[in-house]
């Protein structure tokens, strides 16, 4: 937009206010000849007053003049001292009263002559006559250094191009200023679409566009309803689906471990198959509640719901709780250290995030290892307890720090990892994550044995 728009504005302002320019000059050269033809007629009716000066020669010897100049002529020369010049010449071309440098030779005929000729860096404009005065034929010659068509191709550039110049130069200055003030509100509205997350389809404020503007905003607030509207509907689709499937799996897999229980010495059927379909029932029920939960994660993430002040010590004891049998099966030293911090976020999803990190670290932490629950406050920016952090930690055998980054991947599990899953539990602690604003952190088990998930969030300020 900004070369674009921009450079059309630009252009369409400053072509029109360049060819003015240049017109301005064109009728400053007419005004320059309407001048010079309006001297040259001034110059012309002086002619008869300067033969009227030449009263008769005063001898025959000497030829010298008898020259009384009339009041024309004085006027003529009193008002342009040093740019005017008279001269009276014989019909050889000598000059026998007045300035000698407007010596030349005469005309051929009666008629008047006009010429421009430079003297002492001054261009005088010249009328010649040949005439018939009181002293016989002669020549008689005035200039006038006010020659306004001369003058003015000398100065042209000073009086007209350079002012023009100017003007066009600080135009094109102040019109570029005005247009990118104009064009302010579309350049605000283009950081305010690019700056926002995929998941923010909010409408824009309408109310404080331009009416321009307005119209575009109004067609992208409709954009943003329909995708909006879209991605809901597929969000439904997903937690309809996967609470359709919550159900009829449950009832199966409570059938099949009823079934497990007599036919443990079954002929027809082995019991390895029978916990093949046991294992495959339960994988498939924990999809569906994985799905729910990722759907759920999905939903709240752009919704604009308030986030509401949760305890996290009791929600890590709560969940501690529902992992103590499974920890215990195998050994596992389940702890949980914990201070009493209160956090700004959603209370279930925070527990869902907990008991996927806690059911993955329990999952793949080896018999006898440990794992243990965390929640306080620690120090971000150097402040004490400016932050609030979950974190889940075990020593089991880690993952190197190349492949952390892909764990948080839906679907991905890390190739040789033992035992079955969907590997969707990381990608929905993420997601939760970014749902409360903060990225989730995987850093290495102390003593460089293990994995440490921490999330941090903001505390609430009493």
């Amino acid at each position: 937009m900004g070369p674009g728009l921009q450079r059309r504005l630009l252009l369409l302002l400053l072509a029109p206010l360049l060819l003015l320019a240049v017109l301005n000059t064109w009728f400053d050269f007419q005004f320059a000849d309407t001048a010079a033809i309006q001297q040259d007629r001034q110059l012309l009716t002086l002619v008869a007053p300067l033969v009227d000066s030449i009263v008769g020669r005063r001898g025959p010897v000497t030829g010298a003049l008898n020259f009384k100049m009339t009041p024309a002529i004085e006027d003529f020369l009193s008002t342009r001292p040093g740019l005017s010049a008279y001269a009276v010449l014989t019909t050889e071309g000598k000059v026998l009263i007045g300035d000698a440098w407007l010596g030349d030779y005469p005309p051929a005929t009666y008629e008047p002559e006009f010429s421009s000729q430079e003297y002492r860096y001054v261009v005088y404009r010249i009328v010649s006559q040949r005439v018939l005065s009181a002293a016989g034929e002669l020549t008689v010659r005035l200039a006038d250094g006010s020659d306004g068509r001369m003058q003015w191709f000398r100065r042209l550039w000073f009086r007209v191009a350079l002012p023009n110049l100017m003007l066009v130069v600080g135009a094109a200055f102040a019109v570029n200023w005005a247009v990118r003030r104009g064009l302010r509100p579309l350049l605000e509205l283009k950081d305010a679409v690019e700056g926002r997350s995929p998941r923010d389809l909010t409408p824009l404020d309408a109310a404080g566009s331009p009416d321009e503007v307005r119209p575009l905003v109004l067609s992208l607030n409709r954009l943003f309803e329909l995708v909006n509207a879209q991605a809901e509907s597929q969000r439904r689709f997903v937690a309809d689906a996967a609470h359709q499937l919550r159900t009829p799996l449950a009832g199966l897999q409570a059938q099949v471990e009823a079934w497990a229980l007599p036919a443990a010495d079954s002929i027809t059927l082995r019991a390895d198959q029978l916990q093949k379909l046991r294992d495959a029932t339960r994988r498939t029920s924990q999809l569906a509640n994985q799905l729910l939960a990722l759907s759920r994660a999905d939903a709240r993430s752009s919704s604009t719901e308030p986030r509401q002040a949760v305890d996290l010590k009791p929600l890590c004891e709560e969940v501690l709780e529902d992992f103590l049998d499974a920890a215990a099966a195998k050994h596992i030293d389940l702890g949980l250290e914990a201070s009493d911090v209160r956090v700004n976020g959603y209370a279930w999803l925070l527990r869902e995030l907990l008991v996927n990190l806690v059911d993955n670290a329990v999952r793949y932490t080896p018999a006898g290892g440990r794992v243990t629950l965390r929640c306080g406050s620690c120090s971000a920016n150097g402040e004490e307890g400016d932050r609030a952090f979950l974190a889940v930690e075990d020593n089991g055998p880690g993952v190197p720090p190349a492949e952390r980054a892909r764990l948080l991947e839906r679907f991905y599990r890390l190739p040789g990892t033992p035992g079955v899953g969907n590997g969707l539990g990381l990608a929905i602690a993420d997601e939760i994550a970014r749902v409360h604003r903060s990225p989730l952190q995987i850093l290495g088990g102390a003593q460089g044995r293990g994995l440490c998930f921490r999330l941090l969030l903001e505390p609430v300020r009493e």
